[in-house]
Order: structure tokens, then C-alpha cells, then sequence
């Protein structure tokens, strides 16, 4: 007698309160998991006659125990949360840097597809540096910073005995300080581009070529705004119309780490950005959209057409490379880029106030020891000291 599978009904388990079925039931893989169901075994002697009929119940798949997680598991759910928690740049680094203590704890013998979670310990800390060595100081406490926040995932989500202060000793006693590099820039030739952006009507293109004088007009507003704003590219780029409060003269803006801050704007920066939308009042009016809702500063290429895109950060540094070479000179292209603008903007601060801490806020620098950095800029009494004791007249110094 031959037995086989005939058929399979499946049964509403809230209709039976059974218990599940022998383990013999457990493989069967037809059924949904955690579905009750109906086998029929039926004898084939001639005729068909049901021989047995049995419930079965169909395990579902379990998500693995807390104790059961891998080390790359909590990983993947760590890059997860931090995806969500940072900025994209920031999980981007912290996916490369868990990429790197991967790579580390396999070259220890420690599997992380395999391995608990539960059996990590802080000394994985201390085989990550000699890894370390070969990147820049910034990109090893990036790294560093990255795995002391998996072991505080570790630690918080109760995935792993974690000891925290231990990690952070390692960490203070063996990681690199990066050095502090002084803003280097050619405030001079900021200057003198902004100047002849602004009056310089050598440049300024005829309005018959309207996407050239757009260009223009919106590549003027652009640049003044970054030298008196100090805003990042990134963040002037994202702007809108709506953003801007014309009769303060101010924006709220998210900027750096997700963080919302109010940004002021000059007269000049002003007059630039009415002087850009009144040329670009055709292409405005014809969107259809709100006014407020539209880029401030928007492509004008052919990619675009008539649709109002917002300039990305790249456009940004190529406005700069472009009136750069336009106006000082293809030798000048590369030392002046858009962060050169930031740094400009700090300086005046600092030179008109010789407060420290305005120039902080304004600059939007969480440590004030960042803009300290400027401060030698902003040493002219030292220079004139210095000069007068070893020149016998600051006049005489040499360029």
C-alpha cells in the first residue's frame, strides 16, 4: 500500500486551542509558519479511502535570543539606529569604521558572523589602533568614536556585559590628538572678488542672454551671501525662498549634526538676492508653486529647462572655481574654494568685535576652541609690538 499527501486544509488556529503537534509535524514546510493545519493521509489500495486524518501545527520561525545574536548581527542593527539617529555623512563613517573593527576581530580569530555578542569584550578596543595607524589622527578618533558608541549600543540595548569607563581610559590614553591646523586663506583676494562681483559691470552679461545673466545674477548673490553669512555650502545650497524672514534679514536654518540656528543676512547679501529673483521673476511666476516653497538659489543649465532645482553643494564649489578664474586668474583656481568664505566671515567678526565669543555663536561652533584658531588672525597689536622691538618701526617690516 502506497501512502501519500493528498491534500491540506488549513484551519483558523483561533478555532482550536490545540497543542502542537508531534515532532514527527515539525519539518512538514508547506504551510505557513504558525498555522494550524489539516493533513489528510490517504490509502491508495484500488480505491481511495481516508486512512488517517491528524492536526498539525507548522513552528514558526523564531527571531534569534538576545544570547543567540552575533557579533555582525548587532552590527547591522547598530548601523541601523544610526541611520537613523546621525547625519548621513556621520553614518557613512561609522559604516566604514565598523567595516575596519570587523576586519579587526577577524584578523583575531573572532568570527563576527559567528560569534555571540555576549562574549565581546572591551579588549577589542585595544587591537583597533594598531589598524588605526595608517589613517589621519581625525579619521582614527572618527573610527574610535564609532566603536565606543557600538559598545554604548552594546551596553544600553543590555546585548553584552560592557565596561564603559574602561574603554573610554583606552581610548584617552591611546588615541592620537590630531594637530590643530590655523585657517589658511587669502582674505585679500575674498575681497577683491566680492567687490568686483558686486560693481564690477565688466562681468555682468547682457540680458538678451538670459541664462547667462541668470547665472550671473544668481552666482553674484551666492558668493556674498557665503562671505556674509559664514554659511556652509551645503547649507546655502538647501535654502528656500520661505526660509528667509526679509524684514529681519534672518533665516532658520538645520545645519551642521541636524541642528536648527539663525543665520543673519547683510544689506548687501539682501540687495543681491532681490536683485537674482527679479531676473528670475518669469521663471518663478511661471512654476505654479508658492513662492516660498522655491530654491533660493537655483540651477540655470540646460538639465534643468524651466523647472526651479535647487543648486547641490558641487554646483556651489564650481561657481566659486569659476569666478575665481574669471576674475583673479586661472592661477588663482583652488586656493579659494567656498569653505574659504566661511573662514573669511569668521575673521571680519572677530577683527570688527574682538569678541570671542560672538564670533562663536555667530559661526555656529559647538567648542569655542575652533574658533579660537582664527584668533591669530586678528593679532595685529602683537605684529606691531613685535616689529617695533625688532625692526625699529612695524613700517618697516618686509611682505
Amino acid at each position: 500500500m502506497q501512502l501519500r499527501l493528498a491534500a491540506r486544509v488549513e484551519v483558523p488556529p483561533l478555532r482550536y486551542r490545540l497543542a502542537p503537534a508531534a515532532d514527527s509535524l515539525k519539518g512538514e514546510g508547506r504551510s505557513i509558519p504558525g498555522q494550524v493545519f489539516l493533513k489528510l493521509i490517504i490509502a491508495e489500495n484500488g480505491g481511495f479511502t481516508i486512512e488517517k486524518a491528524c492536526l498539525g501545527y507548522n513552528y514558526p520561525m523564531t527571531e534569534p535570543t538576545e544570547s543567540e545574536i552575533t557579533i555582525e548581527q548587532a552590527i547591522v542593527n547598530y548601523i541601523e539606529v544610526m541611520k537613523l539617529a546621525r547625519s548621513l555623512n556621520t553614518w557613512k563613517t561609522y559604516e566604514n569604521g565598523m567595516g575596519l573593527f570587523k576586519q579587526v576581530l577577524l584578523d583575531h580569530k573572532l568570527d563576527p558572523a559567528e560569534t555571540p555578542v555576549k562574549s565581546l569584550t572591551e579588549a577589542a578596543v585595544g587591537w583597533f589602533f594598531p589598524a588605526l595607524k595608517g589613517y589621519a589622527p581625525a579619521t582614527e578618533r572618527l573610527y574610535l568614536t564609532a566603536a565606543h558608541s557600538f559598545y554604548q549600543y552594546l551596553a544600553a540595548e543590555n546585548l553584552a556585559e560592557i565596561n564603559l569607563p574602561r574603554i573610554e581610559q583606552l581610548i584617552h590614553l591611546r588615541a592620537r590628538r590630531p594637530g590643530v591646523r590655523l585657517p589658511q586663506f587669502p582674505k585679500d583676494a575674498i575681497e577683491q572678488i566680492v567687490d568686483a562681483i558686486l560693481k564690477g559691470a565688466s562681468y555682468l552679461p547682457s540680458k538678451e542672454d538670459e541664462k547667462e545673466y541668470l547665472r550671473f545674477m544668481r552666482d553674484r548673490a551666492f558668493l556674498v551671501t557665503l562671505a556674509d553669512t559664514g554659511l556652509r555650502v551645503h547649507e546655502a545650497c538647501a535654502l528656500r525662498r520661505g526660509d528667509i524672514d526679509w524684514n529681519e534679514g534672518q533665516a532658520v536654518i538645520i545645519g551642521k549634526g541636524n541642528k536648527q540656528a539663525v543665520v543673519r543676512f547683510s544689506l548687501r547679501a539682501m540687495t543681491a538676492l532681490r536683485d537674482y529673483f527679479a531676473a528670475r521673476a518669469k521663471l518663478d511666476g511661471a512654476s505654479g508653486k508658492p513662492l516660498g516653497s522655491l530654491p533660493l538659489f537655483a540651477r540655470h543649465d540646460k538639465g534643468a529647462g524651466k523647472k526651479l532645482i535647487n543648486i547641490t553643494p558641487t554646483t556651489g564649489r564650481n561657481i566659486v572655481t569659476e569666478r575665481v578664474g574669471q576674475i583673479l586668474g586661472a592661477e588663482q583656481v583652488g586656493s579659494i574654494t567656498p569653505h574659504s568664505f566661511r573662514h573669511y566671515f569668521v575673521t571680519r567678526v572677530l577683527q570688527s568685535s574682538g569678541n570671542l565669543k560672538l564670533a562663536q555663536e555667530l559661526a555656529r561652533h559647538t567648542n569655542i576652541a575652533v574658533t579660537q584658531r582664527y584668533a591669530h588672525l586678528n593679532n595685529d597689536e602683537l605684529d606691531k609690538g613685535y616689529y617695533q622691538a625688532f625692526e625699529g618701526d612695524s613700517s618697516e617690516k618686509e611682505a
